[in-house]
């Protein structure tokens, strides 16, 4: 057995910032995003996309509320029905944040409950198998 490589965990100023560098790795839309993407506009231009064989799944098969592309319509029926993507959609039913709301907390008016939006799955096209 030789020397462990690791050594001084908490001590080593180093290797402090390394969590940060792991949380923004994999980094996703945030809610305020996907709620832009939702508008029927946006929307249409981001599940009807070109090829583009740089994006997994050539870009065909895309999860508009988790801001996903899966390799073929299987692998997105099947996160459909996980527990990830119905978490994202119970994440998505808050109205987003917007400024009115900060100046409102801030004490500049009344306060006001966030509404709730109504959020479905997005149907899927079949002819794209």
């Amino acid at each position: 057995m030789g020397k462990s490589k690791q050594t001084g965990n908490h001590k080593s100023d180093k290797k402090k910032n390394i969590s940060k560098t792991w949380k923004t790795k994999r980094r996703t839309k945030d809610l305020d995003q996907i709620h832009c993407d939702m508008r029927p506009d946006t929307a249409a231009k981001l599940l009807h996309q070109d090829l583009d064989y740089d994006v997994t799944g050539c870009a065909q098969h895309y999860c508009l509320h988790c801001a996903r592309y899966f390799v073929d319509m299987k692998a997105l029926k099947d996160h459909f029905k996980s527990k990830v993507h119905k978490k994202r959609l119970k994440q998505l039913r808050e109205e987003p944040y917007s400024q009115a709301e900060a100046e409102r907390a801030a004490g500049m008016g009344s306060y006001v409950a966030p509404r709730a939006v109504e959020v479905k799955t997005q149907p899927l096209d079949e002819d794209m198998d």
